[in-house]
């Protein structure tokens, strides 16, 4: 039910869909970009709606806190402690290896603000956990939502050609904040 209303109100707003969710897969690592404004985050939800999808998500901790910390935790938020080195990755390796289904999305830049590359946690989770990469993006410049296929880490440098391939020129809400953007 939840995921027609989203359907409907997304393509009242005028979004778009391309890909499809990769049904085969019971464990991603999703990456979103760009990250440019809180306004990713209702979207976001919206989005997650419509897949029909139970997805985690991280966030600084101190963001959950009261009065928000219980329904952050409800939507599927994992918080993280930002203010001191804390092998965020291998705690994120462990959380895939003690779950038989796991979908835990990033923003990659890391903030709203403009980033010249991508943080690389995510790849080196993905590698540790030997799982896929999910890159899905939110391009406002033309309304559209994109999954592109899953991809499997082999090669660093390589596979963040790929990835920087597949953001470049995608608008964000901030369209000066994109990331690879012209």
């Amino acid at each position: 039910m939840f995921s027609k209303l989203s359907y409907y109100i997304l393509r009242k707003m005028g979004w778009k869909f391309k890909g499809k969710w990769p049904e085969e897969y019971k464990k991603l690592i999703i990456i979103i970009v760009p990250h440019t404004s809180n306004w990713d985050f209702p979207l976001g939800l919206l989005y997650r709606s419509y897949l029909n999808r139970t997805v985690n998500f991280v966030g600084k901790s101190t963001l959950f806190r009261f009065p928000v910390k219980g329904l952050l935790k409800a939507m599927g938020g994992i918080p993280v402690d930002r203010s001191k080195s804390s092998n965020f990755v291998d705690n994120v390796i462990e959380l895939y290896n003690t779950r038989e289904s796991l979908f835990i999305q990033l923003a990659p830049e890391g903030t709203r603000r403009k980033v010249d590359k991508l943080k690389s946690g995510f790849y080196y989770i993905a590698e540790g956990a030997k799982i896929p990469i999910l890159m899905i993006k939110f391009n406002y410049g033309i309304k559209e939502f994109e999954i592109a296929a899953p991809l499997i880490p082999t090669d660093f440098k390589k596979d963040m050609k790929l990835i920087d391939d597949f953001y470049r020129n995608t608008i964000g809400f901030n369209k000066e904040y994109s990331y690879l953007c012209d």
